[in-house]
C-alpha cells in the first residue's frame, strides 16, 4: 500500500507539469484561432463607403448585384436612394433594388418597387424594363386557378400596359404569350365553377357562367367547351329552343372543333323535330 501511494505520488509529479503545457498550448491555439478568424472577417467585411462618390457607390452595390449577393445590394441600392435622391443614378438604384426583391422571391416588394420607379421617375430608361418586371412580379404571385386570381388579373392587366405602352419592344411577344397562359387560367377556373354548379343542381348559376366563358373568354379552350356544355345541360332541361340557338352558335363560331359534328348533327336533328311542331317549349 505504501508502494503504491509513493508510485502514484511520484507520477502525479511527474504528470502534473505536462497537464498545465497542454492547458497553456489550448489556451494559445485558441487565442490564434480568434485573431485568425477576425483577421478573415476583417478582410471580408464590406468597404468603407463614406468617401465614395453617388457613381463609385453605385458601381459597388452592381458589383455585389452581379455577384448575386441579393441581400447586400438591396441594403446599398436602398442607401443610395436615401442618400443622392436627386442624383442621376436614383433611376438605377430604384430598378435595380427592385430586382434584387425580385430574385429574393420577394414579389409583392419587387412589384413595388417597380411601381415606384414608373411613378416617380417616368422618362427613365428603365420604365419600359420596369413596366415589364412589374408584369413578372404579379406573374410570379398567380397561384393555381383553384385558388384567388386576383394578382392573375393584375398580372394581365400590367402585361397589356407594357404592350400598349411599348408595341416595339422585343419582349413583347413574350408578354402576349403570358397573357394568354394567364386567360386560359382564369376561364379554367370559370368553367370549373359552372361545373361544379352542375354537379350540385343549380342550373342557373351553371348556366351563367358557362356563358361567362364563352363570352369573356372567348379566345381559350374552354370556351367551345362551355358552349358545349351548356347546349347539354339545355337539353338535359328540355329548354329546346335555348338550346337550338345555342348549337347555331357553336357551328358558327368552332367549325374545327372536336365536338363540332357531334353538334351539328344534334342541330339537324333538333331543327327537324322542331319544324315538325313537337317542341317541347
Amino acid at each position: 500500500m505504501i508502494s503504491f501511494t509513493f508510485e502514484a505520488s511520484a507520477f502525479l509529479t511527474n504528470i502534473v507539469p505536462y497537464f498545465f503545457e497542454i492547458k497553456a498550448f489550448m489556451r494559445f491555439y485558441l487565442i490564434i484561432s480568434v485573431l485568425i478568424l477576425s483577421l478573415i472577417w476583417g478582410c471580408s467585411s464590406t468597404k468603407d463607403v463614406s468617401e465614395m462618390t453617388a457613381d463609385e457607390r453605385l458601381q459597388y452595390a452592381m458589383s455585389m448585384y452581379n455577384d448575386e449577393d441579393y441581400q447586400d445590394a438591396a441594403t446599398e441600392f436602398e442607401a443610395l436612394l436615401l442618400q443622392y435622391p436627386g442624383s442621376s443614378i436614383v433611376d438605377d438604384a430604384q430598378y435595380y433594388l427592385g430586382m434584387c426583391k425580385f430574385y429574393r422571391d420577394e414579389f409583392i416588394l419587387a412589384a413595388y418597387e417597380f411601381s415606384k420607379l414608373i411613378k416617380n421617375i417616368p422618362a427613365s430608361e428603365f420604365v419600359p424594363q420596369a413596366q415589364y418586371m412589374l408584369a413578372e412580379s404579379y406573374y410570379e404571385l398567380s397561384p393555381d386557378y383553384t385558388l384567388d386570381q386576383k394578382y392573375t388579373v393584375k398580372a394581365i392587366e400590367e402585361y397589356q400596359a407594357f404592350i400598349d405602352f411599348f408595341p416595339l419592344n422585343e419582349k413583347v411577344s413574350e408578354a402576349e404569350e403570358k397573357i394568354v397562359e394567364l386567360n386560359d387560367k382564369l376561364a379554367e377556373k370559370e368553367y370549373t365553377i359552372a361545373y361544379i354548379y352542375q354537379k350540385m343542381d343549380y342550373y342557373t348559376a351553371s348556366l351563367k357562367y358557362y356563358e361567362n366563358v364563352v363570352e369573356i373568354y372567348h379566345d381559350t379552350p374552354y370556351a367551345p367547351l362551355a358552349l358545349y356544355s351548356k347546349i347539354m345541360l339545355l337539353m338535359e332541361r328540355e329548354r329546346e329552343d335555348e338550346a337550338l340557338s345555342e348549337m347555331k352558335r357553336f357551328v358558327r363560331m368552332y367549325p374545327d372543333d372536336k365536338n363540332f359534328q357531334e353538334v351539328n348533327d344534334l342541330k339537324n336533328s333538333l331543327e327537324a323535330k322542331l319544324k315538325g311542331g313537337f317542341s317541347s317549349n
